[in-house]
């Protein structure tokens, strides 16, 4: 029984490690030196890696619910060069049929924190069947600062058509 539960935890740290599709919350940190992923939808990440965290959406089979599901997070970060802040994201269809993908992106910080929440849209973010491709989402920073504010993003909405 011992040996079964080590294996079951070392299964939950490895899809915590790499990661599993359908990521939808991540961490807005001012530096994009690298990317992990655990299984939490909407979660935190109060690191400035520009890493991802998040899991993938309950139930569901309406298209929206499959489009946010098809949705990455790649970085999420505020970049002190443009002034905006940043997401990349993966978008993967699994579908037998070419997809043009919405989606927006939720900037926000702490609760009781001083961020304003900021959203971000892309569309038009064509997918072929069986493919996959990358977008960037920005939107201005409303802020004065450096942006170490926002401490998270999530999808906040994806459809396709």
């Amino acid at each position: 029984m011992r040996h079964v539960r080590a294996i079951a935890v070392f299964g939950i740290a490895v899809v915590a490690l790499t990661g599993a599709r359908g990521s939808h919350g991540g961490g807005c940190g001012s530096s994009s030196s690298g990317s992990s992923s655990s299984s939490n939808h909407n979660s935190d990440n109060d690191s400035t890696s520009g890493g991802t965290s998040g899991g993938s959406l309950p139930g569901g089979s309406s298209s929206a619910d499959k489009a946010i599901r098809d949705v990455t997070i790649n970085e999420c970060k505020y970049d002190a060069a443009t002034k905006n802040l940043v997401a990349r994201v993966t978008v993967k269809n699994d579908g037998a049929l070419d997809y043009d993908y919405s989606v927006t992106m939720k900037f926000k910080g702490d609760i009781g924190g001083t961020a304003v929440p900021a959203t971000a849209t892309k569309t038009a973010i064509a997918v072929a069947a069986g493919a996959s491709a990358s977008a960037e989402l920005s939107t201005s920073y409303p802020g004065s600062g450096d942006g170490s504010e926002y401490t998270k993003c999530e999808v906040s909405r994806a459809s396709r058509s």
